[in-house]
């Protein structure tokens, strides 16, 4: 039998870490993601973002302070992934028709993983006493949502442009190349 098993307590910290590694990383990517741009409301709105994400990561350093813990960011594999797939997307689509509805859906993606990250960590948080601290992640978690939001809004109206094209290519496909898949990325699926 295991001594010294590892509590909510451990979990929280460690997930803690995690996020505290992934805003960092996100910030990166939306600035990114901001000069790549061409819609002149989604560069606004990676901008602004990054901005508040740098809020965020104070409110995580807060988060570190009422815990009694060293802020320290742990390698997050799945913002590593996510941001790995929006520069693979931007070479991809970059310049293109469809280029500013993949990088809206790529910080889609990243908000979402943020959103359920900082959900379990206001409800642990809150579990553990920490009422200081669900309130500073309750904060960022209707940043997150609200960014979202956001990006949902502006996506609806730039997909429509993205879609330049795509009547040619309707009905193009034999249904042989349905059945060949080709792997590009991490976990990524594209008909070869």
């Amino acid at each position: 039998m295991a001594t010294n098993q590892k509590t909510l307590q451990d979990a929280f910290y460690e997930t803690l870490k995690d996020i505290y590694y992934a805003e960092k990383q996100s910030v990166r990517a939306l600035k990114k993601a901001a000069k790549s741009a061409q819609h002149k409301e989604l560069k606004q709105a990676f901008e602004i973002h990054a901005e508040e994400s740098g809020n965020q990561i104070e409110r995580l350093q807060q988060v570190f302070e009422i815990i009694g813990k060293p802020a320290r960011a742990k390698t997050c594999e799945a913002m590593q992934g996510l941001t790995s797939e929006m520069e693979e997307d931007l070479e991809d689509f970059g310049g293109g028709p469809a280029a500013d509805a993949v990088l809206a859906g790529c910080a889609q993606a990243v908000e979402h993983y943020e959103i359920a990250r900082y959900g379990t960590l206001k409800t642990w948080a809150s579990q553990l006493g920490y009422k200081d601290a669900a309130k500073l992640l309750d904060e960022t978690l209707q940043e997150e949502k609200k960014t979202d939001e956001l990006l949902t809004q502006i996506a609806e109206r730039i997909n429509v442009e993205g879609m330049e094209g795509a009547e040619d290519d309707v009905g193009e496909e034999d249904e042989d190349d349905n059945d060949k898949v080709q792997t590009k990325g991490k976990g990524r699926r594209k008909s070869a």
